[in-house]
């Protein structure tokens, strides 16, 4: 197998380039996780499966990176006045919160859906 690990390492116009991307070090896209895709729908729900019958509400679609998606659910969370957490992009809030949580969101410009029963 051979090693494609060759290319451009430095250019006098650019400087130091990403052997990933190929784009100079400054413009480096490799370490930047990408904005999760999805259909544009911010999608509320409840689900006890899995918690001892305890009830939680999943917020998923929401579309910010991780970094701003873990300050976010810091704010719901304090407005909700529980905890929670977050799992593989979707945000969990402790409790039935869907009909507070639905207007504060629409607040962000999403469309929001309440999903589930």
């Amino acid at each position: 197998m051979k090693n494609r690990s060759g290319g451009l390492v430095y250019s006098t116009e650019q400087g130091k380039m990403c052997p990933g991307c190929r784009n100079p070090v400054d413009q480096c896209t490799c370490g930047k996780p990408a904005s999760p895709a999805g259909d544009g729908v911010v999608r509320v729900s409840r689900e006890t499966k899995g918690r001892k019958g305890k009830g939680v509400t999943l917020i998923t679609g929401i579309p910010l990176d991780d970094k701003e998606l873990k300050a976010f659910a810091k704010v719901l969370k304090a407005k909700c006045g529980t905890g929670g957490t977050i799992k593989d992009g979707v945000v969990e809030i402790q409790g039935d919160h869907r009909d507070l949580l639905v207007p504060l969101l629409q607040q962000k410009g999403w469309t929001v859906k309440k999903a589930g029963g």
